[in-house]
């Protein structure tokens, strides 16, 4: 193991907070982990990490090496990105929203995996809070708003929302023409983690967006449920048009109030800000971009 390969893993050790996730994440044994950092804290005559039975942690001497170190790699890559022409490889892990990853990922994934045969690819699922550099994930698709400092991200898109009722329903409570008729309607609740509440819902009225909190008999923390319970008649729904193609074709669900949309939900792709973009995460956030592009037709506005 050279030194450059030492930096990196002494990197990804600190990363992970673990001799062994670094092992596993570098295909390395853990023996061989061990070893090279005992030689390289010899080497410099310094201890760089903090051992516990749970965690590995840097010392002060360890953050400072840690900070060079980052830096240093970065300028390696993208001096030798500039001159070669290598594929990308290795291990991509990526997280994603389940029904974003089924419908616009997953579908196209053989594609990318043949385009870039070096390649591997973990994907990870869910709507959680990711700790990109202590789970070792390169980068996450979200879709929402989002706040998290700690995270770099590129917008790739918007999604055009709509309001969605069963015939059924809309027999038993009628069609609102705008959004003052909703009086004596109810929706599917839609609990929010982040605010500990139902979401309201959603209309540009005049430029201007208005919120409506309607009654729910039922409330719900997933995508598919939500969509689900409208099918059989129990309220409102506002979910993005991709996911609601089918149930529009076969007439399961219908869409109303269509002159008074919900504003639009961004899509974005997140990575650690102060990592350097390495090429599998860089092919890999372009092929995306051109995946959503490609579905224009179901409600997907590229920025």
């Amino acid at each position: 193991m050279d030194r450059f390969d030492t930096m990196r893993l002494f990197v990804r050790i600190v990363e992970r907070r673990s001799f062994t996730a670094a092992a596993a994440d570098l295909d390395l044994p853990r023996s061989t982990v061990t070893q090279a950092i005992k030689r390289l804290e010899a080497r410099l005559g310094v201890r760089l990490l903090q051992r516990t039975t749970r965690q590995v942690s840097p010392t002060l001497d360890g953050e400072a090496y840690h900070r060079r170190c980052v830096a240093i790699l970065a300028d390696v890559e993208d001096a030798e990105a500039t001159f070669t022409d290598a594929r990308p490889s290795g291990l991509l892990r990526v997280d994603m929203h389940g029904v974003l990853a089924r419908t616009f990922v997953l579908p196209a994934l053989p594609d990318f995996l043949a385009r870039y045969p070096g390649l591997r690819v973990h994907v990870g699922e869910g709507d959680r809070w990711v700790d990109l550099v202590r789970e070792g994930v390169d980068c996450v698709l979200r879709a929402g708003d989002l706040a998290d400092s700690s995270m770099a991200g590129r917008r790739i898109a918007m999604l055009r929302e709509v309001t969605l009722a069963s015939p059924a329903y809309l027999e038993r409570h009628g069609v609102p023409r705008t959004p003052d008729d909703l009086d004596g309607h109810q929706a599917i609740g839609f609990f929010s983690t982040a605010t500990g509440g139902t979401l309201p819902l959603e209309f540009v009225v005049d430029g201007e967006v208005r919120h409506v909190q309607l009654p729910s008999v039922v409330t719900v923390t997933g995508a598919e449920t939500n969509k689900e319970l409208a099918r059989l008649g129990l309220g409102l729904i506002q979910v993005p048009l991709y996911n609601a193609v089918a149930d529009l074709a076969e007439g399961r669900l219908v869409e109303v109030l269509p002159g008074y949309p919900p504003t639009e939900t961004p899509v974005s792709l997140l990575y650690p800000h102060n990592r350097q973009l390495s090429p599998r995460v860089r092919v890999f956030i372009d092929w995306v971009m051109a995946t959503f592009a490609a579905r224009a037709d179901e409600g997907v506005r590229m920025l």
